[in-house]
């Protein structure tokens, strides 16, 4: 077999090319892929084409530095997290308080376990809670105890059930 020195040329001279062409490749590819990164990752512009000019400029290396650098969060990975975070705090802020100390309250408890102020009464009627200053239950209806009643009609029935002194001063009831 003969040795031909214009193939062995020719040879090198394509995987070069070759060579080179993947060179170029990769060095455009990674100056794009470094821009399209960041315009995921930074707001500003100035941020943005200085991060390309880095790696188009150092190739490889700038890639390694860029890596570095870069912020960890995508832009939309940072509006996910705020987003969660006022969630939290929404439902944080959501629990009711008692008005004594302040503290987190369940609507089911009817005093505060730990400055013992009460929260809600029962109706006497179903015996659902209600809240305090409710005067009557929204549940059945009733009026609660010690408020006035719409059926009062003359003084004689209000005053029917209560103690009255006679002249001799002992009580007796009517």
């Amino acid at each position: 077999m003969t040795f031909d020195p214009t193939f062995v040329s020719n040879l090198i001279l394509v995987l070069t090319g070759f060579g080179g062409a993947f060179l170029a490749a990769l060095w455009i590819s990674l100056a794009i892929w470094t821009y399209r990164d960041i315009r995921t990752r930074a707001r500003d512009p100035l941020v943005q084409t200085l991060a390309t000019l880095l790696v188009a400029v150092l190739n490889l290396p700038g890639v390694l530095v860029y890596l570095i650098l870069r912020p960890p969060r995508t832009l939309e990975e940072e509006y996910q997290r705020t987003l969660e975070e006022e969630a939290l705090l929404q439902a944080l802020e959501d629990l009711p308080l008692c008005p004594g100390c302040e503290r987190h309250i369940k609507d089911d408890w009817q005093v505060c376990p730990n400055c013992h102020t009460k929260l809600k009464k029962n109706c006497e009627n179903c015996n659902r809670l209600m809240e305090l200053p409710w005067n009557i239950c929204p549940y059945c209806g009733t009026p609660a105890t010690g408020m006035r009643r719409d059926t009062t009609t003359s003084m004689e029935d209000a005053l029917r059930g209560l103690k009255l002194n006679d002249e001799s001063g002992e009580a007796k009831v009517e």
